[in-house]
């Protein structure tokens, strides 16, 4: 776990926004998912390897009242705290790897952007899923890699997913909703390919 935080330190700690592939300055598909579920603005949001995303930004300015971001780097979250400012202090930060998280609460809305296709192994999967069905009394979206997304990213393996594939691996504890393909355009004019899904929670 120590190597996998150290890695993304490092690299918060050496590159700038316009440096990173999956820098985004309006998170505008993330939002249309998010106003698709119309949730109050208090309802408790969390957004999974959120970094120094703008995302936040944007879930703040609109009045989201209950906003959580996780991240496992503590120079990425300094980050976005210096960039909302006096803002920040409305926001829940935590620093932690998602395989370490225990949640102290529940979420009405789980967020993840390329944070779950890190996880490469059967075991991180089933950690982070078990995670993520005692928490979310509501609703997910996940953003990941596609089958025609890259292989890598910053230097490290991901494990792509087809829309079947994920709706699979999450059938147990969440129900798909909707499922769209984009290009995600990199700040140096590279493409990949992205898989958005949204699912409710399973009500047992």
């Amino acid at each position: 776990m120590e190597e996998r935080k150290q890695h993304w330190e490092n690299i918060y700690g050496h590159k700038q926004p316009n440096e990173v592939s999956w820098t985004q300055e309006i998170p505008e598909t993330s939002m249309k998912f998010i106003h698709s579920f119309n949730l109050p603005k208090t309802a408790r949001i969390i957004d999974i390897g959120g970094g120094d995303s703008k995302l936040v930004d944007f879930l703040v300015e609109e009045g989201y009242k209950n906003v959580t971001v996780l991240d496992i780097s503590e120079k990425a979250l300094e980050r976005a705290k210096t960039r909302l400012g006096n803002k920040a202090d409305q926001v829940t930060w935590i620093a932690s790897d998602i395989l370490d998280f225990a949640p102290e609460g529940k979420y009405d809305l789980w967020h993840d952007r390329a944070a779950f296709h890190f996880l490469t192994t059967t075991a991180q999967v089933a950690n982070y899923l078990n995670t993520a069905e005692n928490a979310v009394v509501g609703h997910m979206v996940i953003g990941t890699f596609s089958k025609n997304g890259p292989l890598k990213c910053s230097g490290l393996p991901i494990k792509q997913y087809s829309e079947v594939k994920l709706q699979e691996t999450l059938a147990k504890g969440f129900e798909k909703i909707h499922c769209i393909i984009e290009d995600h355009t990199t700040p140096f004019g590279t493409t990949q390919n992205f898989l958005f899904c949204s699912f409710s929670k399973r009500q047992l």
